[in-house]
């Protein structure tokens, strides 16, 4: 029986990536097929190094009749080996973030990000299977020069979310505020500093008691966070919590104790934090940008303009109107069990299909 392996760009805890590897690799596995990871040695998280193969050795392991799974999302050097190495291929699209995004604040993340770009394009047509976690991703894709990509839903591990809560954390939220939650990494696509404006009006003229928290890593992009607090700090705002990366167990405890989940950021190829704040029964409100429509699906409360006042306005409202509240969350259940009933083993299955056929 062939293997299916997999090629990240990093691996390392908390990052939707590889956590989508990891499910992928046990369902694999599952099936009968040897399975592994690889990945450069410098970007796998050193405590995750026996979880994880060393790039240089994927030409040595992998053989002709094997499949080769591609995770394309950032410039790489995996993205040039992979054409090179022998095997079937398939390339799993999660996008790439547009580089001026991080104009002025990181320009090495702006020189991958470019990069990211340049060889997407260089892959048309070296998969025999593409396939993209959106359709907003997927028309992407198509744009670059790839055929025939197929929408593939990610593959999400619900046990993430299902686990235990931090105590303290727990203890600390649960003080009466309001609490207004965003979780997601620390990057100016997010526009951290619309949600920071957002909450401005809902702390100063709908309810003061109330906190924003986001809970994100910064790594690498420490000049946009740091005026991001400078921006708080002008405004002369009250309560204003970033986490940093925190381990899950302090992630649910935050989703546990948030009244809603705000998102303000302007490019998503997909955004598993909604999923996570359905899940959890927080009423979502999110502007309409990229995939975020997509991975609603007609949940939540979505907006299309960013009036600051507005969405203030809003925020009151689901946190105080226990019937809208209570009907935004029934939707927003509803539409996690339909994402969990897809049957995405069978999908991916039948994306494998044509490569493993005959052998």
């Amino acid at each position: 029986m062939p293997a299916i392996h997999q090629l990240v760009a990093g691996f390392s805890k908390g990052d939707a990536i590889s956590n989508e590897a990891r499910v992928l690799r046990a369902m694999f596995r599952s099936w009968g097929h040897t399975s592994e990871i690889f990945c450069e040695t410098k970007r796998i998280l050193p405590e995750l190094r026996k979880d994880c193969r060393e790039l240089q050795t994927a030409a040595g392991t992998i053989a002709p009749d094997d499949v080769v799974v591609l995770h394309l999302s950032i410039g790489s050097p995996i993205n040039e080996i992979f054409p090179r190495l022998p095997g079937r291929k398939l390339i799993v699209y999660h996008n790439v973030t547009p580089p001026d995004f991080f104009r002025g604040l990181s320009e090495e993340i702006r020189g991958l990000l470019r990069r990211g770009l340049e060889q997407a394009r260089a892959l048309a047509g070296v998969g025999e299977v593409t396939v993209a976690d959106s359709k907003f991703n997927a028309t992407e894709l198509e744009a670059m020069g790839h055929r025939n990509v197929q929408v593939m839903p990610l593959m999400l591990d619900r046990a993430q979310w299902e686990g235990d809560c931090d105590r303290r954390v727990l203890g600390q939220m649960r003080d009466g505020m309001k609490n207004i939650l965003f979780v997601g990494r620390c990057a100016p696509n997010k526009r951290i500093e619309d949600l920071i404006f957002a909450f401005y009006f809902f702390q100063k003229y709908v309810t003061p008691e109330s906190r924003l928290i986001h809970v994100g890593s910064w790594a690498g992009i420490e000049r946009y966070y740091a005026l991001l607090r400078t921006k708080a700090a002008d405004l002369r705002m009250e309560n204003v919590l970033f986490t940093g990366s925190i381990p899950p167990a302090q992630l649910r405890a935050y989703f546990q104790t948030a009244d809603v989940f705000l998102s303000m950021s302007e490019h998503e190829g997909f955004c598993i934090p909604l999923i996570e704040a359905m899940a959890h029964g927080v009423p979502v409100m999110a502007f309409a940008a990229g995939a975020v429509p997509d991975t609603l699906d007609g949940a939540g409360v979505l907006f299309r303009e960013k009036k600051f006042d507005a969405v203030a306005e809003m925020l009151g409202k689901l946190c105080a109107d226990s019937t809208l509240r209570q009907s935004v969350i029934a939707a927003q259940r509803a539409r996690v069990d339909r994402y969990f009933a897809q049957d995405i083993p069978k999908r991916w299955r039948d994306a494998l299909a044509p490569l493993l056929a005959g052998r």
